[in-house]
């Protein structure tokens, strides 16, 4: 691999030997992660393998439930509640899209913050604005560490965040703020994103455009990571997965850029695990585990 795209591959490799010698120290991971799908989305399919690989990889016992579609709000709030209550249940991921009559907001809030693994519930996002970041959403944690891949210190660094979704523009900037970080947050509405990201020592892209982030929209020497993952069609009639960056001239350009596929993506299913290993240890910590 060209020594200017980060191998996010292995940096995955590395978190999960981390976690699961930690857990090993706990005693094992004795206690499962739960992951919910509700009426079976077919998209869906592919992130669970992607958790189950990763969750065999990190030591971690993984439970892969199928929800009937036609569950009410308060019958999965209910079933949610119960993982809560269930010392066997290390944490619990509610896997998206969920039916259109459910509210998937609701139903992550419901998530008991300790067992909240992807951190999603309000309070999990909330405690980033206080600097506590164990719990932190997984794809902006996946960001944030792929950044200091790079060597690059956070204190001081000028860092735009492209995006601003809850999920990842908004908790990868408080993150990035947390470490010292200048982040300024661009969106729809940002009338020249370009005068702004040309200044950054490092750029985060998730708009969900193909090819988004150009050349000339990079200071020379940068950190770009690349959020996208979109599917496009290339000439020859192919499908293919592309990310938010123009790769491969911004390539000639940043001194470190994410590849798509390869990048982000395998760094967000180990930061799941690790969220896990701290799930785990702060339910220790309370008192609800041994």
């Amino acid at each position: 691999m060209d020594p200017r795209f980060i191998d996010g591959k292995a940096v995955a490799t590395r978190i999960y030997e981390e976690v699961r010698s930690e857990f090993e120290a706990l005693g094992g991971a004795k206690r499962k992660l739960v992951s919910i799908s509700i009426g079976g989305d077919k998209e869906v399919a592919v992130y669970i393998r992607n958790q189950v690989r990763g969750a065999e990889r990190a030591g971690i016992p993984f439970d892969d439930q199928y929800w009937d579609g036609n569950l009410t709000q308060e019958e999965c709030k209910a079933r949610i509640t119960e993982m809560n209550d269930d010392p066997d249940v290390i944490g619990i991921i509610l896997q998206r899209p969920v039916p259109e009559h459910l509210n998937v907001r609701s139903l992550q809030s419901a998530i008991h913050p300790l067992k909240d693994v992807e951190g999603m519930n309000p309070a999990s996002i909330g405690n980033i604005v206080y600097n506590d970041l164990a719990l932190a959403p997984c794809t902006a944690a996946a960001s944030v560490e792929l950044i200091k891949e790079t060597g690059l210190k956070l204190e001081g660094l000028e860092v735009v965040m492209i995006g601003h979704s809850e999920i990842v523009g908004k908790p990868a900037a408080f993150m990035l703020m947390a470490e010292g970080a200048t982040v300024t947050v661009c969106h729809h509405m940002t009338r020249s994103v370009a005068a702004h990201s040309r200044r950054a020592d490092a750029v985060l892209v998730a708009v969900g455009i193909p090819n988004f982030l150009k050349a000339d929209m990079v200071k020379p020497g940068a950190a770009v990571i690349d959020i996208g993952i979109n599917q496009i069609t290339d000439e020859d009639g192919k499908s293919k997965i592309v990310g938010d960056v123009d790769t491969d001239k911004v390539i000639e350009v940043a001194s470190w850029v994410t590849p798509v596929p390869g990048g982000v993506g395998p760094v967000t299913v180990a930061m799941l695990m690790r969220n896990a290993l701290t799930a785990q240890k702060r339910q220790i910590a309370a008192g609800w585990i041994s």
